[in-house]
């Protein structure tokens, strides 16, 4: 089966000569950091983006391509709209097939309850003029003919799709092209600092003097932060996705009820998941932040399947350690990527919630399956702010599962944000200090 996501058996494209001085030092490859390093460069910084492994070799890669407005925290939905804005220019700027489409996003209602919790949200997409919209149960029969056991639906028909295997890598790619420093199998093992303030970075390459930096790690984040004295409290989940053969499927829009989601890709088949199942293993973080997660956790208990063990060299790995010397080999260089084998279980649940769903269509053939690690957030939503005790550094990270498609939202806030300018956009909801002693963990009213 063809393995979708970018894995370590694609050789390295990004390999120049590491330069000794930056404005900004970028760490992370996904499309957090490749997003922050577009708009740096495009404001005239000098950018050295640096990744461990390979550009979105993690969840950028493997992540359901969705890029929707509907359903977010309302904390993000100007920014998402933002980012809607910018991806419908990227294709043309990059001059290359992203395989974005605005096809809709449509979440389908298994019980009465779920259109409930769909008109609560319709507030704040009318409160930002969204052209979101509730279906009857005739309208969602009409949408999607053939179907079998929904009562209705929420659509909105601006949001839209992309191959998350391609445009990522491309974007890299059109930024190496305008010159942009860029570094695969380039751990940053530290930052350098200089009388408590960041100097540059350590790699396994060498050092770069910079006096800021961006710490866009995704999964990783955490564990960095904290071999540096900072608390984050933030967890991984394992997240399945398949990929079907091609099917005689006309509908174009990216749809999910409370079971499984599905979405067409360019090839005519589809991205088939079980929606917001996903395997949590219990390490050391885990124990560590339970108590912030409690709401998360009884919200979602039903979703989550525990395990005792993650494979060994994973961030919160038992073994794995939290501090190093940023002189040998650190834990980045020991996981190159992080790629969790996908639920077999899972695989088969979800093929036969599609055959329920669409009878006439039956099982699916599945051409390839997966598996991503969500960095996650208790309050799921992001970090993004400056950490106070590393003056010169930015954290953007825990995007719990969204940050594709506001990706590129994120990365022209957070790039205004390390050059001192007006990030356009109410950031409080993402700032780090939520998470100090005494602070309350709010959950959004997100679907």
């Amino acid at each position: 089966m063809r393995a979708f996501p970018i894995s370590l058996d694609q050789p390295a494209r990004f390999t120049g000569l590491l330069p000794e001085a930056a404005d900004v030092v970028v760490i992370g490859g996904g499309i957090a950091g490749v997003m922050t390093a577009w708009f740096l460069q495009k404001a005239g910084q000098r950018v050295v983006l640096c990744e461990k492994g390979r550009i979105a070799g993690e969840q950028s890669s493997r992540n359901w391509g969705w890029i929707r407005k509907q359903g977010r925290d309302p904390a993000e939905l100007p920014i998402m709209i933002e980012a809607e804005r910018i991806w419908r220019g990227l294709e043309a700027e990059a001059g290359a097939d992203l395989g974005f489409r605005q096809a809709g996003v449509l979440y389908i209602a298994n019980r009465p309850e779920d259109m409930t919790d769909f008109e609560d949200w319709m507030a704040h997409a009318r409160a930002h003029g969204l052209d979101t919209r509730l279906l009857t149960k005739a309208e969602l029969d009409a949408h999607l003919p053939n179907a079998a056991g929904w009562v209705g639906g929420l659509l909105t028909p601006s949001d839209a799709r992309a191959e998350p295997w391609v445009a990522v890598p491309v974007l890299a790619s059109m930024l190496a092209a305008r010159g942009l420093s860029l570094h695969e199998n380039c751990a940053v093992r530290a930052l350098d600092l200089k009388g408590g303030q960041v100097a540059g970075v350590v790699t396994e390459k060498g050092r770069v003097r910079a006096d800021r930096v961006v710490l866009a790690g995704g999964a990783w984040s955490s564990l960095f932060l904290r071999a540096h004295g900072v608390s984050l409290p933030q967890l991984a989940v394992r997240a399945t996705v398949t990929a079907t053969v091609p099917l005689d499927f006309p509908q174009e829009t990216a749809s999910a009820d409370s079971h499984f989601a599905f979405r067409k890709r360019q090839d005519g088949g589809l991205t088939l998941t079980p929606g917001a199942m996903h395997d949590f293993a219990l390490g050391p973080d885990a124990f560590r932040h339970l108590g912030a997660y409690l709401q998360v956790l009884r919200k979602d208990w039903r979703s989550t399947r525990l395990h005792a063990a993650l494979p060994r060299h994973y961030p919160d790995h038992w073994l794995t350690p939290r501090r190093w010397d940023a002189g040998s080999e650190s834990p980045f260089e020991r996981m190159r990527i992080l790629s969790p084998a996908p639920n077999p279980r899972f695989i088969e649940n979800v093929r036969t919630r599609f055959a329920a769903a669409f009878p006439t269509i039956g099982k699916p053939a599945i051409a390839a399956a997966w598996a991503g690690m969500i960095d996650l957030m208790p309050d799921v939503v992001p970090v993004i702010d400056h950490v106070a005790a590393l003056p010169g550094l930015t954290v953007l990270c825990g995007l719990s599962g969204h940050g594709f498609g506001i990706g590129p939202g994120v990365g022209r806030v957070t790039a205004d944000l390390v050059m001192g300018r007006d990030p356009g956009h109410d950031l409080s909801r993402f700032r780090l200090s939520r998470f100090t002693a005494g602070s309350k963990i709010t959950l959004g009213p997100s679907l």
